[in-house]
């Protein structure tokens, strides 16, 4: 297996285990980026149990305006029904940007799981007022993945929003 290719769903997990574990792809891809030297996001969409796809930010790697993790990840997904990306999770370990958000409203998927949004929240009441539901894990490794970010990183992620050094 590689990086670019999710593990198998462990089977019979209650609905927040199952909420971590595809988070936790999520984190793997977080990591992967960061030791690429790029920003530390993850995402993955999820369908009925089923992975679809993996991301992170790649704007670094690919020198790409666009590339972040749930970008990212959607384009990996490649083409789907409408009806998919209606019915599928997307689990990311930042709370989206006003693009990625963009992304997830153009394809009416209802649901985002976010691994932590102290570090950026701009989105959430975008996504909020079009029906998308919103549930933030809080999660640990995405708040130290940030931080670290924030830290040792600090122009590049303020590139990454579009903001000037």
């Amino acid at each position: 297996m590689t990086a670019d290719q999710p593990p198998a769903v462990p089977p019979d997990l209650a609905p927040d285990e199952r909420d971590r574990f595809f988070l936790g792809l999520a984190v793997d891809q977080a990591r992967i980026g960061w030791e690429e030297g790029g920003v530390p996001i993850g995402a993955a969409l999820v369908h009925d149990g089923r992975v679809l796809a993996v991301g992170r930010n790649r704007r670094v790697q690919m020198g790409s305006a666009i590339r972040h993790g749930e970008t990212d990840c959607v384009e990996r997904a490649g083409r789907l029904p409408a009806s998919v990306y209606r019915s599928s999770v997307l689990y990311t370990t930042l709370s989206p940007c006003f693009m990625c958000a963009g992304t997830a409203l153009l394809y009416e998927i209802p649901r985002i799981v976010i691994g932590e949004n102290r570090s950026f929240s701009q989105s959430e009441e975008l996504l909020r007022s079009h029906g998308v539901r919103l549930d933030v894990l809080d999660d640990p490794a995405c708040t130290e993945l940030m931080q670290r970010m924030l830290t040792e990183r600090p122009e590049l992620w303020r590139e990454d929003i579009g903001e000037e050094p």
